[in-house]
């Protein structure tokens, strides 16, 4: 079944959340609870839900690139938004979203990754979890109607990647704009709270000194 990979990383993260004895690096865990369950009721009851022709929605891949020392990410100010945001995409048909997310930060910007930072196998217990590389967030947006195209939502699975911040970015067709920035600057460019629960991931992550 396509998707089943997808299903059994949800299923991880969200035993991971709500694990006892583990630092809960969801700083909303129930928010976070809330937003499984609907990508699980959604994911199972929609056999297309990889394809961008799926309406009311569709899975997306995307990437919040971080510098090695965890102090500067990679955002976009998205064309058609406007708004500054992380990289991504459409699955367009692919089950594996961690291919996507990585497919779309060189895509949008030109900046080849250095690796995937997984906190489920970091903070967790290794030997329980898939050789693929796990999902640090995960979040569902609504995008407005736009010519022919309907409003939808965005089922978004998100991966924090690695990337060296010396390689200068190459701003794409999709994007205003294309910066690294510290992490405090980012956050006074956005008041998406999805971000910001990223951005307290990632401080945890380096206060941590697990990097």
């Amino acid at each position: 079944m396509h998707r089943a990979d997808i299903i059994d990383s949800i299923r991880h993260y969200q035993a991971f959340i709500e694990a006892k004895g583990h630092p809960h690096l969801s700083f909303d865990p129930l928010e976070e609870t809330d937003i499984i369950n609907k990508f699980m009721m959604f994911i199972e009851s929609t056999p297309d839900c990889f394809e961008r022709t799926c309406k009311p929605g569709h899975i997306t891949g995307s990437a919040m690139v971080i510098s090695p020392d965890f102090q500067k990410v990679l955002l976009t100010l998205h064309g058609k938004l406007n708004k500054w945001l992380k990289l991504g995409g459409h699955s367009d048909g692919n089950p594996l979203t961690h291919e996507v997310s990585l497919r779309e930060v060189e895509e949008e910007s030109g900046v080849v990754p250095i690796k995937i930072y997984e906190p489920l196998r970091v903070f967790g217990i290794a030997a329980a979890l898939p050789k693929r590389p796990l999902p640090f967030d995960f979040d569902y947006h609504f995008i407005p109607a736009r010519k022919s195209e309907p409003d939808h939502i965005h089922y978004d699975v998100r991966y924090l990647v690695i990337a060296d911040d010396s390689i200068p970015p190459v701003i794409s067709d999709e994007s205003q704009d294309l910066r690294w920035m510290p992490i405090p600057d980012a956050r006074r460019l956005t008041d998406e709270r999805s971000m910001h629960r990223q951005f307290d991931k990632i401080d945890f992550y380096r206060l941590s000194g697990r990097l």
